[in-house]
This record gives C-alpha cells, sequence and structure tokens, in this order.
C-alpha cells in the first residue's frame, strides 16, 4: 500500500508539471495558447483520474497485478524435461517454477494424485520417484528429469488392481477417498522400505499422511495383511 501512495504521489507531481503555464516560454510561437480555463480543466481532469485511482478497491489493484505477474509469467525460460511416468516416456518443455504435482496434473492429466494442503503436511500428493516415495507438491518438476515416476495410475496391471489397493477395499481403509491415493503410494513404500513389522512401526512411518476421515485403523490393517502376503510389491 505504501509503495501504491508512493507512486501514485510520483505519478501526481509528474502530471501536474506537465501542465503548461501561461509563460510564453511554453508555448510554441505559431500555437494559439490555451486558455486558463482550458488549463485548469486539463489539471481537473487529471487530478480525477488519479484520485479515481488512489480509492480503487485493494482487491481491484491485486488482481491487475496477478494478472501482470501470470503474463511476466510466460516469459520465464522453459526448459526441456525427460521423464518416464507409469511407463510411459515424456519429453516436455517446463518453467523452473513448476511442481512434479501441477506437471502430474495439469499438463499430463494424472489427477489421481491429489493437491491437499500443497505445502507437504498432508500427504495426499505422495507418488514414487526411482520407487521412493516423495511429496510432488514440494518437488520441482526440473529435478526429476531422467527418473521413473509412479502415480496411483500407475500401481494396477491393466484391469488388476496393486495388492494394496484390494487390501484398502477389503479392510474399507477409505470413507472420503480424498486421501486415498496417497495412502496407498506410501503404505506401498512403507511394506518396500521394511518399515511394516508391527502395527506400531507402520502407524509411524505411515504418519505423514493425514486421514480426516480417521479410517487409520482400517488402513493399518490392509497394510498389515498386504506385509503378512508378501504382497508381491
Amino acid at each position: 500500500m505504501t509503495n501504491k501512495l508512493f507512486s501514485l504521489t510520483a505519478l501526481s507531481l509528474n502530471l501536474f508539471y506537465q501542465i503548461p503555464t501561461m509563460s510564453q516560454d511554453n508555448f510554441p510561437e505559431k500555437e494559439e495558447k490555451p486558455s486558463l480555463h482550458e488549463s485548469r480543466r486539463r489539471f481537473l481532469k487529471q487530478s480525477s483520474a488519479l484520485t479515481a485511482i488512489a480509492l480503487t478497491p485493494a482487491a481491484v489493484v491485486k488482481a491487475a497485478e496477478n494478472k501482470l505477474d501470470e503474463k511476466a509469467a510466460g516469459y520465464f525460460e522453459k526448459v526441456n524435461l525427460s521423464i518416464e511416468v507409469n511407463g510411459t516416456s515424456h519429453q516436455l518443455s517446463v518453467e523452473p517454477r513448476v511442481t512434479l504435482l501441477d506437471l502430474l496434473r495439469e499438463q499430463l492429466h494424472l489427477t489421481g494424485t491429489k493437491k491437499g494442503c500443497d505445502y507437504g503436511q498432508c500427504g495426499a500428493c505422495t507418488v514414487h520417484v526411482n520407487g521412493k516415495r516423495v511429496l510432488s507438491c514440494l518437488s520441482l518438476a526440473v529435478m526429476q528429469d531422467g527418473k521413473k515416476i509412479t502415480t496411483i495410475e500407475g500401481l494396477a496391471k491393466e484391469d488388476q488392481l496393486h495388492p494394496m489397493q484390494e487390501a484398502f477395499i477389503k479392510h474399507d481403509g477409505f470413507q472420503c477417498g480424498y486421501c486415498t491415493p496417497g495412502q496407498i503410494m506410501s503404505a506401498v513404500a512403507c511394506v518396500r522400505e521394511g518399515h511394516a513389522n508391527s502395527e506400531d512401526e507402520i502407524r509411524q512411518f505411515m504418519s505423514g499422511n493425514i486421514c480426516r476421515c480417521g479410517a487409520y485403523p482400517n488402513i493399518v490393517d490392509a497394510i498389515m495383511e498386504v506385509k503378512k502376503n508378501g504382497g508381491a510389491l
């Protein structure tokens, strides 16, 4: 707000000092000098315009700034990116600021990976990068060049669900389902990492995935069953 007022003040002074005076030096010899009435009218018009800008609601000003930011973002240099997602190779061109989550959802249209908190605190965006679980909302897409990404869409083999997906269904490990993709991706990694040897251990290594519906006991049961059966993970 201070910067805005400073800019408006500077603009006001600039416009004010650009208003011609009645001095002969300010007008070409062959041009007719504007009358005092015309000069005053011009000043009033410019002053009114500045007043309107100054009184513009902050939300409108912010919207205009955001629009300019979006336009400026279009000039960012894009980076070539080569990744494999769910067994399919992709040659892409992305802005350096794009996260892996936004790349998956917005460019590759793999919307199974959810955007929850967008701060790495809920686990809904969990995917596998080279077999390890990663919070895609905190990972820049350009950092994944040459890597293999697996999302929830890539777990099943055609019509055959992954054992962890089947276990979640069997044990009713979800209610609203929003966190489920991230829960399943973390659960698969939890077993692969060797951190599913007891219920307490599972709870500890799944603590980064939040379920607002409170399906935790059923999630633990699903993971325990997959661990017990070998899981074919």
